[in-house]
């Protein structure tokens, strides 16, 4: 049984590829998570992601040239799909905010996919598969890949939340950046002048890892939410001309407006409202576990349009 496990992980190439990503990324992983007890970000950690993410570009695009189309016929394709964006988000994230949170945060989440997609998934759901007639169409790139890198960046965005929620819970803090995650991370002071008027006077403002992480949460998870905004139009406008109806309530579709609206609430409340914090971390944690239902839980039920299917 092992020996026939080895050999089709050494006849394909794909699946080597995809053993190869994992290995990376396990091996980054303690590295990551040591270096958050320093100031900086793990090096060793960010050359391993880097090389895990090209083995899974050298992937999808090796399955890509053998099947002949976008690699996504199978929930395998997807996995690998979602750790190849995942990695990709991490090293963009940390190219412009470095921190030693980002890679303890999102590390795990790519090594978890693409764990379960070499591991856990049954042989006919890695090999390659034709593509429905439905899905034999231009809006496949699109509408798959805009949705993919979007659960990448709210899983990323509310990974950091739920770090931030039970961070240092013993103690309260206050996010001094402004609603919209931007700017204003300055605090002012009124002093009497000798006209009596009064002027202001601006300090710049020393923020901790978490607070910083806070911010991050925010800005990837309004990335992920404007991916996910346009991948239920583009998949609405295909869903039109494959079927002929915009909407046909599907498992799937289903749970995909519930998470945009579960986001859409996380953001008015950080705008209108000025959640910030653990506030807003609940409602993005909240998030992560719709996000798992609608893609997770749907294939595993195999019910559904847009289920991979497994148990069914």
């Amino acid at each position: 049984m092992e020996s026939a496990f080895l050999h089709s992980f050494i006849a394909d190439p794909v699946l080597t590829l995809g053993l190869a990503s994992f290995l990376f990324l396990l091996i980054a992983l303690p590295f990551s998570f040591w270096a958050v007890g320093g100031n900086s970000s793990s090096s060793v950690s960010t050359t391993l992601i880097t090389v895990s993410n090209f083995s899974l570009t050298s992937l999808l695009i090796l399955r890509w040239w053998e099947s002949g189309h976008f690699p996504v016929s199978n929930l395998y394709e997807s996995l690998c799909f979602l750790a190849w964006a995942c990695t990709f988000a991490q090293l963009i994230i940390e190219k412009l905010f470095p921190s030693p949170f980002v890679q303890a945060s999102a590390t795990p989440i790519s090594l978890i996919c693409i764990a379960f997609a070499s591991f856990a998934l049954p042989e006919r759901l890695q090999d390659s598969s034709p593509l429905v007639p439905a899905l034999r169409s231009s809006w496949l790139v699109m509408h798959v890949s805009v949705v993919m890198c979007s659960y990448a960046a709210l899983l990323i965005g509310s990974i950091f939340s739920i770090v931030v929620l039970f961070a240092d819970r013993d103690e309260s803090f206050e996010i001094r950046s402004s609603s919209v995650g931007s700017g204003g991370f300055r605090k002012s002071s009124l002093i009497d002048s000798s006209d009596t008027a009064m002027s202001l006077n601006f300090t710049p403002v020393d923020f901790n890892r978490i607070e910083q992480l806070d911010s991050l949460s925010y800005r990837s998870i309004t990335v992920g939410f404007l991916l996910l905004t346009v991948g239920l139009i583009s998949g609405a406008v295909w869903a039109n001309e494959a079927w002929g109806n915009w909407w046909s309530w599907d498992p799937k579709e289903t749970w995909a407006l519930i998470c945009w609206l579960v986001y859409a609430a996380y953001l008015h409340t950080r705008i209108s409202r000025g959640w910030q914090g653990r506030k807003s971390a609940i409602l993005a944690s909240i998030g992560l576990l719709i996000i798992s239902i609608c893609y997770i839980g749907v294939n595993l039920l195999g019910v559904g349009l847009h289920s991979y299917g497994w148990f069914f």
